[in-house]
C-alpha cells in the first residue's frame, strides 16, 4: 500500500522532525520526504510548527500503521488527553492510504485536513502535483491553487 503521512512538531521541532524520520525509516524502510514548511499554530495560540509529508510503501493495515505511528509519537513524549488543538512534540497522521475513499477501520480517508490546511496540502502537492486526489478527482496542484491564502506558512530549508 502507498501511504502518505503528515508529520508536525512545535516542541523541539527540529530534533523531533529528524528523529521522527529515523523512526519512520526503521518502521517502513525507504521514505520519500516532502520539503519542510514552517506554519502557524492552527486553532490555538502556540509556537510555529514544522510540517512535512512522508510517503511510505507498506503491507500493513491502517490499524497497524496507526499503532506504529502512535508508538513513534509516544517515544517522542507525545502527551495525550489534552486539548485537541495544542502544542505537540510530534503528531503523525495518515493522510491517504492507497486511493481509498471513505471510512477504513475507523479512519476517514483521505484525511479531511488535506483539503483546508496548507500545512498538509502544500507538502502533498510538492510530492504529487499532477496526480489526481482520489476523493475529488482534482490534481493536488489544482487543490493547492484553490486553497485560501490566509494561512501563514513558508517553505524552509531543512536537512534531515
Amino acid at each position: 500500500m502507498e501511504v502518505f503521512l503528515s508529520v508536525g512538531s512545535n516542541i523541539n521541532r527540529e530534533q523531533n522532525s529528524r528523529s521522527a524520520v529515523f523512526g519512520l525509516r526503521e518502521a517502513f524502510g525507504q521514505l520519500t520526504l516532502s520539503p519542510v514548511y514552517e506554519s502557524e499554530a492552527v486553532g490555538f495560540d502556540g509556537d510555529p510548527f514544522y510540517n512535512f509529508v512522508v510517503r511510505v510503501e507498506t503491507p500493513f493495515s491502517i490499524t497497524e500503521v496507526n499503532a506504529i505511528l502512535k508508538d513513534i509519537e509516544d517515544q517522542h513524549g507525545r502527551v495525550r488527553g489534552g486539548p485537541k488543538f495544542s502544542s505537540r512534540s510530534l503528531d503523525i497522521d495518515v493522510v491517504t492510504y492507497d486511493d481509498f475513499v471513505g471510512e477504513l477501520e475507523g479512519v476517514i480517508l483521505p484525511r479531511p485536513e488535506l483539503f483546508y490546511n496548507a500545512f498538509v496540502l502544500l507538502p502533498m502537492a510538492d510530492l504529487l502535483g499532477d496526480r489526481q486526489e482520489p476523493k475529488t478527482g482534482k490534481t493536488y496542484a489544482q487543490l493547492k491553487a484553490q486553497l485560501p491564502s490566509n494561512q501563514l506558512i513558508a517553505r524552509i530549508e531543512f536537512d534531515f
